[in-house]
């Protein structure tokens, strides 16, 4: 059975991909990762935040006490000689190059183009074979607009693509008021693919300390229905790869995203749940899918139930909304 596939011009043994978790950050994990079957990996995120605190750091430390004696003027070389950046994630990617022979992919997460470009460089220098840009960003600003935040999108794509020629995905989220519009700007801008679609976790209040505290849930299958939609929506329009993540739990789901015309499925939560090996259980049910519907290829199947291709093009718009209203049981309303 042929189960190989394309993404981000990397040529993958299978649509299965370890997307961005804890599992990355041990050398160890991720060999147990590919010897399970996983084709690529994406490593955990560098997020902007830890960049900012080490410069912050590095200017306290040489900066603080240096009027406090004569000969303290020159006891420290000036900030810009330091190496500031994230040398462990640096590390990181050159040891995962070493130990596997899958892509490493690299992963960045952050909210505005601050030092991001200088970062993607030294990433790419490590050797990544492509980087994910994960901008997470929660607007409170009640007069910032929704074409404000989208160019914000749009310049830091345009940043790193100018500062690397590794291949780029961005990971989304789905709240855009067109997310057609926005996937189109993203790949004129330079992605290479895009990544459907981003979980926002969001907090809860701890009613024993009143505190709000993190509140992290790993998804459930029921994720899957939105990148579905969104892929089978986009495919074919945008002349751009599709990675599907949240909600990929079994091989059914792998097997709906590549028909809707995924090129890769990532997937984290389901691993964390049941481990790295989870994913021979899942490559062994696609190929028994595929050889008991006479498929045999990933190729074969994938875009064929995107909406270009369906029989019935309403059914990831409008129509199908009205459809499935009234398709509810009446012993719902009673």
């Amino acid at each position: 059975m042929d189960l190989k596939t394309t993404y981000l011009g990397l040529d993958l043994r299978t649509p299965l991909v370890a997307s961005a978790s804890p599992l990355s950050r041990e050398i160890s994990t991720i060999r147990q990762l590919e010897d399970a079957g996983a084709s690529a990996v994406v490593l955990f995120s560098l997020f902007e935040e830890q960049l900012k605190q080490e410069q912050k750091e590095l200017h306290y430390h040489t900066t603080h006490y240096n009027e406090s004696f004569a000969e303290a003027l020159s006891y420290f070389p000036e900030p810009e000689e330091f190496q500031v950046g994230p040398d462990g994630y640096l590390d990181h990617i050159r040891q995962a190059k070493d130990a596997v022979d899958m892509p490493v992919i690299a992963s960045l997460n952050g909210s505005t183009i601050g030092g991001w470009t200088e970062f993607a460089r030294m990433i790419q220098d490590a050797g990544a074979d492509a980087l994910e840009l994960n901008i997470y960003s929660i607007p409170t600003d009640i007069h910032l607009t929704g074409a404000q935040l989208e160019a914000n999108y749009v310049d830091i794509l345009k940043a790193i693509r100018g500062a690397v020629t590794i291949p780029v995905a961005i990971k989304l989220s789905p709240y855009f008021s067109n997310m057609a519009n926005m996937a189109y700007q993203l790949v004129d801008a330079g992605a290479d693919g895009l990544v459907l679609f981003n979980r926002f976790y969001q907090p809860d209040i701890d009613l024993e300390t009143l505190e709000v505290k993190p509140n992290v849930l790993l998804s459930t299958p029921q994720a899957l229905r939105l990148p579905l939609r969104w892929i089978a929506l986009l495919h074919g329009q945008l002349g751009v790869d599709f990675a599907a993540t949240s909600g990929v739990h079994q091989a059914e789901d792998v097997i709906k995203l590549m028909m809707v015309g995924a090129n890769v499925t990532m997937l984290a939560s389901v691993l964390l749940r049941n481990g790295p090996q989870y994913l021979e259980e899942i490559e062994t049910g696609m190929v028994q899918w595929m050889t008991d519907n006479e498929y045999e290829s990933v190729e074969q199947m994938q875009g064929s139930m995107s909406q270009q291709h369906s029989a019935d093009p309403t059914g990831f718009e409008r129509a199908q909304y009205m459809r499935a209203v009234s398709s509810i049981p009446d012993e719902y309303y009673k």
